[in-house]
């Protein structure tokens, strides 16, 4: 008589559950390395291009107004033009959103404004005109001193400054966000009477830009 061979349920679930786990392992690393494989090719990608950041210069600054009322508020109005360019040569830029304000030793002198968002093609060039005001902006007490400082050394100096948000755009691969800081510095000539404008500067400058 032949040996009767018969599993047990029990026998039988215990295979089961294993087979499942084994299966189920197989698709976490089947997983696992598809993703680690895309995120290698996209560290890849980025090393080999590399995008360089963004690089601004201010083209011209119009002042029409800088003038104190009363002992600490100022009024101002205040036209720039930046040039913004995308030195990369296979790297879009998208500006989601980019603040620009003036200040003058230290001390914002206008309130902020915004550029609408844009997207720049690699080697491509972009003029951004605006106009920033203020209209009673409390100053430091110190304004007027330093006002009557630069009159008599005959030049105000003042910075234009951006800060935004971009994405770089490699192929249809686009990146999450990065903060950039921009910091243009104007050298304008500057008389005996405050600037009740225009006063203007046409020399241009390279602004530092930091991402």
């Amino acid at each position: 008589m032949s040996p009767i061979n018969e599993k047990s349920p029990q026998h039988c679930a215990e295979k089961k559950i294993i087979n499942i786990k084994k299966h189920h392992k197989k698709l976490v690393y089947t997983f696992t390395t598809v993703i680690l494989s895309i995120l290698l090719f996209i560290l890849l990608v980025w090393f080999i291009l590399h995008p360089a950041k963004p690089e601004f210069a201010l083209k011209e600054a119009d002042i029409y107004q800088l003038a104190l009322s009363g002992s600490h508020l100022l009024n101002s109005s205040i036209q720039i033009t930046l040039l913004s360019k995308n030195p990369n040569q296979k790297v879009g830029i998208y500006y989601d959103d980019i603040q620009v304000y003036a200040s003058y030793k230290s001390q914002q002198i206008t309130l902020d404004s915004s550029v609408p968002p844009f997207y720049q093609e690699h080697k491509d060039n972009n003029l951004l005109s605006m106009v920033l005001v203020a209209n009673g902006l409390p100053v430091d007490p110190s304004f007027r001193y330093e006002m009557g400082r630069d009159q008599m050394a005959g030049r105000l100096v003042l910075n234009f400054k951006a800060n935004g948000l971009l994405r770089w755009k490699i192929g249809t691969w686009v990146s999450g966000r990065y903060r950039f800081n921009v910091n243009c510095v104007a050298v304008l000539p500057f008389g005996s009477s405050a600037p009740a404008g225009p006063l203007t500067s046409k020399q241009g400058s390279q602004c530092s830009t930091t991402v």
